[in-house]
């Protein structure tokens, strides 16, 4: 599901109940990552054909590929809830990163496009962590646009996502009305209902 508005925010989301016991993890192998990375309009189906061969051919590298993007999820979410409740991200977060951001741009290179230049990666067909690059270099131009004052987190319980909130008068509050706003709006309700029938009087049987 993407609803972060923003291909690092959608990243942060793949993992779904923060900090309750239904915590589920939707990136559990190298080749969910690719597929989500599909999904999300990150990499072309050919190179996540040709990144899950080589996967198979190089099963620890694929993990620590795997491992260092879990990394990168968990440092965009922190530093996406930190600008949420505008206050000051963590410096680990930042860390991870500056680190990947760095590993990133060592591959970069600039190309002719359109009159102008674009930001290119230069070609390594043997790198597993290329399905990296286009996250950090999201969460790089979100961290430098005043984009960023529209960071806010779903307050759903359970939920904690990640999205930019592009309505006019920035009063988005759920990442969606129809998941986590109808479930505040049915909690609501229930917890009325339980009030309502404490303050009830009890039946008195008549004599």
């Amino acid at each position: 599901m993407l609803i972060g508005g923003a291909p690092c925010l959608d990243f942060a989301n793949t993992s779904s109940g923060r900090g309750t016991s239904f915590l589920q993890e939707h990136l559990r192998s190298y080749d969910l990552l690719l597929t989500w990375s599909e999904h999300a309009g990150l990499i072309a189906r050919a190179e996540r054909r040709r990144l899950a061969h080589l996967a198979t051919q190089r099963p620890r590298a694929a993990s620590r590929v795997l491992r260092r993007a879990l990394a990168l999820r968990e440092a965009i979410h922190a530093i996406g809830a930190a600008l949420a409740r505008d206050a000051r991200p963590p410096a680990a977060a930042l860390a991870v990163v500056n680190c990947e951001l760095a590993t990133a741009m060592a591959q970069a290179r600039l190309r002719p496009a359109d009159g102008g230049f674009a930001l290119d990666w230069a070609a390594k067909p043997t790198a597993l962590d290329s399905v990296l690059r286009p996250l950090v270099r999201s969460a790089t131009e979100l961290l430098l646009a005043p984009l960023r004052e529209r960071v806010k987190q779903c307050p759903g319980h359970g939920c904690g996502w990640i999205f930019l909130d592009m309505t006019k008068n920035r009063n988005r509050r759920w990442c969606e009305m129809e998941v986590c706003g109808s479930r505040n709006k049915v909690r609501r309700y229930r917890e009325r209902r339980r009030k309502l029938n404490r303050r009830a009087p009890s039946h008195v049987p008549s004599p």
